[in-house]
């Protein structure tokens, strides 16, 4: 017998890319990470997922492994953007899209409001 075959590489469905993101945000410590579900609302992504990093060499760290992971794992050879501020840093993970802001950033910017289902229905 010549080995084990290796085993298949996850499929990749916007739920697998959003469990890997949620785990990745995680074991970095990010905080008040928030999952909005944009289907039928937006035709950008499938998921927005914000969260807040203590510093700007945080949010950095968060988001290069992020995107260390999502291409080791899955493949995904994600955009970004802001990685060399540390303010905010946009991922591009095709269905789902990363921010992950310093705390004042994401304040500033209230991105939960815009986004969030409007309480009591339409």
């Amino acid at each position: 017998m010549a080995g084990a075959p290796a085993a298949p590489a996850p499929s990749v469905t916007p739920d697998t890319i959003l469990a890997l993101v949620q785990s990745s945000l995680e074991d970095d410590k990010a905080e008040d990470v928030v999952t909005i579900d944009l289907r039928g609302r937006s035709s950008m992504a499938d998921t927005m997922v914000l969260a807040s990093g203590r510093s700007s060499r945080q949010v950095t760290a968060i988001s290069e492994k992020l995107l260390d992971r999502l291409k080791a794992q899955m493949g995904i050879s994600a955009r970004s953007e802001g990685r060399e501020t540390g303010d905010w840093v946009l991922i591009d993970a095709g269905d789902v899209i990363v921010h992950v802001f310093r705390p004042e950033v994401r304040e500033f910017y209230q991105l939960e409001k815009m986004w969030q289902p409007a309480a009591g229905g339409a």
